[in-house]
């Protein structure tokens, strides 16, 4: 296809793309399948996830160290070593492995679709099965499947903001025009923009990575920003490795001095680094987010990407729309009214015509006039689509012998275009309906003689006909809802297009404060930072429009907030792409959901807050392990600098720390089972790397005291030799790390926060094989021996101490920094 298929005439467009305005048959698209399509949701090459596993900068390093103790030292110690190395990678990889094919099932429930003809008949297809040649029917609210040359176009309107960075929509169509300056094509709807308004068929002539936008594909997949938990992520891995680098330069320094071996120095230095790294972290990480999203499937919230659980966690302000929301989401026409505020068939009927005949997006207002309208013999002659900015649409119908165009929308719009119209009643009557919670929607009509188009223009000296209204009651669910939110810390926002009247009402109702109601018209005279102090406060918006939705988002954020978007709607959109957990439903439109992080099967606020608190267990879960390992592994590594330089002989061998990180990492992979403390589910979490430092070093060194009086006790109480002596620490260590793990992961006293089974059991299991361990023939292979029964009294008594230490250490941190500082 060449580059100019939009300057080209739709035949010859059609012909180098075999196909036809009808669409093409199953079996040929079936055939046209190709590698350039848009990638299904699969999960990763099993090989690349193992190969990952080994491909850290340490896990490396430990590698070539080990290949070179091979050959130039102990080969019985470095296959000791490499089987350790791959027994961990091993188990990071079942874990991932796992946590992969769970979130290919889930992702499998979110995909978005296209309407193609195939076989001459509409047909919804995945959008991975779209091929060259098909004919992609677009309506309001589709995104754009593939790059179409546009064979049919009337009055199509395409955002294509996420291509262009221009916030106002392209009117497109089937002519081929070339374009001008920066901008696209009129006669081309490019992949990744979607339809605003009108509707139109284009012929695909590039999918996948054949798109001239290609890169877009890589985000359908992906996330645009990076979150705030992948940042502070990495920040806590570049804390690490400076760690890292310190410790390995002390420890490799001070055994030279004491002119230990080369490759014995090297080895230990390195497992030092090891030792002090949670290498699983990453599996940690995925399996709890992992575990996290399954669960929240299970209440009905799907979610798109994995760290969205951590936004949904941190949440302090859920923004979100009335219909279906805050309401039943069951809209009734409850009266059609004439212009004096009696109930009128002329105004249904002209309402029926309008909804019956158009052919823009469905919605539920259409849905409900028709469910109540007579019947019509009139038909659509033309039609002046529906936009945001109008906000009513037109229908030119013939009734009879002339051409009537009914226009119906918002009250203030189709009053706009009524210059004659009595407003000394029909204000009055739209207020007071208003007022009682309906939605009121205006209905004109022009006679337009004999012709058979209709324009905007023609939208001017109208008579008005009368009000609909509609009625969608707010629920007593949305009320308890609210306030459960509320206990969780988290506001909830009203962000609405009705009048003011309607939102004011509905927020009362639902125990919003709606006293002081802020609208689009008031938003659109305040610059950003007059909008962000009207956003600390204000939670009741009405009468905006979808730009003025997103600038909510980001003066709510602006204000301090960390905000969740609720919403279903084209014009939601913007708004849930800019927010920190936007969030959408099953039913909504493909951009919403494409927008979205996150997507409910039901539109409750119900589902919304148990979706909090799976986030906050899950975030809290994750936590768990990062804040307890690494100050655990902290103190003990920092305790083997100390020990090496003091000792005649290294504390521990390399194969011995290398077995000791790897048996404590398995309670570890369980704790994304286990019970969070209701505290931590009450008020919204984000995470802190100062204060995640601050507690390595405060906890650490409290391992560390303990480590060196378990030195003292074990080398000047019982002159333990170094066999005896690296035995009882290697238990001590792998006890108190299981401890510690028990310990740390509540802010209360350990006795009143039960751990899960899992955990319990797993713990259990770790310390029995430590105390066993030494006693086994095999011990001699990795230079254990057995303890003597003073040791382990003795030692068993330190670990109490150790226990009460941490038990103190918990209640100044509480009472210095707040538990949930971490």
């Amino acid at each position: 296809m060449a580059q100019e298929w939009w300057q080209s005439p739709q035949g010859e467009v059609l012909r180098q793309c075999r196909a036809i305005p009808e669409g093409l048959t199953s079996a040929e698209a079936k055939r046209r399948h190709s590698a350039f399509a848009i990638r299904p949701v699969r999960r990763h090459a099993a090989w690349r996830l193992l190969l990952r596993q080994f491909t850290s900068p340490v896990m490396l390093v430990l590698i070539v160290a080990t290949a070179i103790s091979l050959v130039v030292s102990d080969p019985l110690d470095a296959l000791i070593i490499l089987i350790i190395i791959v027994a961990s990678g091993l188990l990071g990889f079942v874990q991932e492995r796992r946590a992969d094919i769970a979130m290919v099932e889930l992702l499998g429930r979110v995909q978005v679709h296209a309407d193609v003809l195939r076989d001459g008949v509409e047909t919804e297809v995945l959008l991975a099965d779209v091929v060259t040649g098909d004919i992609v029917v677009l309506r309001a609210g589709d995104i754009a499947p593939a790059d179409l040359r546009l064979i049919e176009a009337d009055r199509l309107l395409v955002d294509e903001s996420s291509i262009t960075g221009e916030p106002e929509a392209a009117e497109k169509s089937a002519e081929a025009i070339a374009s001008g300056g920066a901008s696209l094509p009129t006669s081309g709807v490019f992949f990744g923009s979607h339809v605003v308004s009108g509707s139109g068929r284009g012929v695909v002539v590039g999918v996948g990575t054949q798109t001239r936008f290609g890169s877009l594909v890589e985000r359908l997949e992906g996330r645009d920003v990076t979150t705030r938990f992948e940042r502070e992520m990495t920040s806590f891995g570049y804390l690490l490795v400076r760690v890292v680098l310190v410790l390995v330069a002390v420890v490799l320094a001070i055994n030279l001095v004491l002119q230990r071996g080369i490759i014995e120095s090297l080895m230990f230095a390195l497992a030092v680094a090891v030792g002090i790294t949670p290498q699983l972290l990453p599996a940690i990480v995925t399996v709890s987010l992992s575990l996290g999203a399954r669960r929240m499937a299970e209440e009905d919230v799907l979610v798109k990407r994995l760290d969205a659980i951590e936004d949904i966690g941190a949440m302090t302000l859920l923004a979100c729309d009335k219909t279906g929301t805050l309401t039943r989401g069951v809209v009734q026409l409850d009266q059609a009214l004439d212009v004096w505020g009696n109930p009128s068939e002329r105004v249904l009927q002209l309402a029926g015509m309008n909804a019956g005949l158009q052919r823009g997006y469905p919605n539920t207002l259409d849905t409900a006039i028709l469910d109540r309208a007579p019947p019509t013999d009139a038909r659509a002659l033309d039609e002046v689509p529906y936009d945001f900015t109008r906000r009513r649409l037109s229908v030119l119908v013939c009734d009879g012998e002339r051409s009537v165009l009914i226009t119906k929308g918002a009250y203030a719009s189709v009053m706009n275009t009524c210059p004659l119209a009595n407003r000394a009643v029909l204000d009055p009557l739209y207020e007071r309906l208003s007022s009682e919670g309906y939605r009121v929607l205006a209905i004109a009509t022009r006679d337009l003689g004999d012709t058979t188009k209709a324009a905007v223009t023609d939208e001017q000296e109208m008579t008005c006909e009368g009000l609909l209204a509609f009625m969608d009651p707010p629920t007593d669910a949305a009320r308890d809802a609210v306030e459960d939110l509320r206990d969780l810390g988290v506001d909830v926002a009203l962000v609405t297009g009705d009048n003011a009247l309607v939102a004011r009402h509905v927020a009362q109702a639902v125990g919003l404060p709606g006293v002081h109601v802020v609208t689009g018209a008031q938003i659109a005279t305040m610059d950003d930072r007059l909008l962000a102090a009207v956003a600390a406060t204000a939670r009741v918006f009405a009468e905006v429009d979808p730009l003025q939705k997103e600038r909510l988002v980001f003066a709510f954020r602006s204000a301090g907030a960390t905000v969740g978007f609720l919403g279903d709607g084209i014009n939601d959109s913007a708004a849930l792409k800019a927010a920190d957990a936007g969030i959408s439903v099953d039913s909504a439109a493909d951009v919403a959901k494409h927008a979205a992080a996150l997507v409910v099967m039901t539109k409750d606020l119900a589902v919304i807050a148990d979706g909090v608190r799976l986030g906050r267990r899950t975030f809290a879960n994750t936590l768990k392990y990062i804040r307890v390992t690494i100050s655990a592994n902290f103190g003990n590594m920092v305790s083997l600098v100390i020990a090496s330089a003091l000792l005649p002989f290294l504390p521990l061998l390399p194969v011995q720390i290398l077995l000791l990180n790897l048996l404590s990492d398995v309670p570890a992979m369980t704790i994304a089972t286990d019970r969070v403390d209701p505290d931590d589910e009450c008020q919204p979490r984000a995470w802190s790397l100062h204060s995640l430092r601050d507690f390595m070093i405060a906890f650490g060194l409290v391992s560390s005291v303990f480590d060196l009086t378990a030195f003292a006790v074990l080398r000047f109480g019982f002159d333990a030799d170094d066999t005896v002596f690296r035995s009882s620490w290697f238990v001590l260590s792998l006890i108190t790390e299981c401890l510690a793990l028990l310990v740390l992961r509540t802010g209360h006293p350990c006795w009143r926060s039960r751990p899960g089974t899992a955990l319990l059991v797993a713990s259990a299991a770790v310390v029995a094989i430590g105390l066993a361990l030494p006693f086994l023939p095999v011990s001699a292979l990795i230079g254990l021996g057995p303890i003597p029964l003073a040791i382990l009294v003795t030692g068993a008594v330190l670990c109490l101490g150790y226990v009460a230490a941490n038990e103190g250490a918990k209640a100044w941190w509480r009472k210095a920094r707040g538990w949930q500082a971490i």
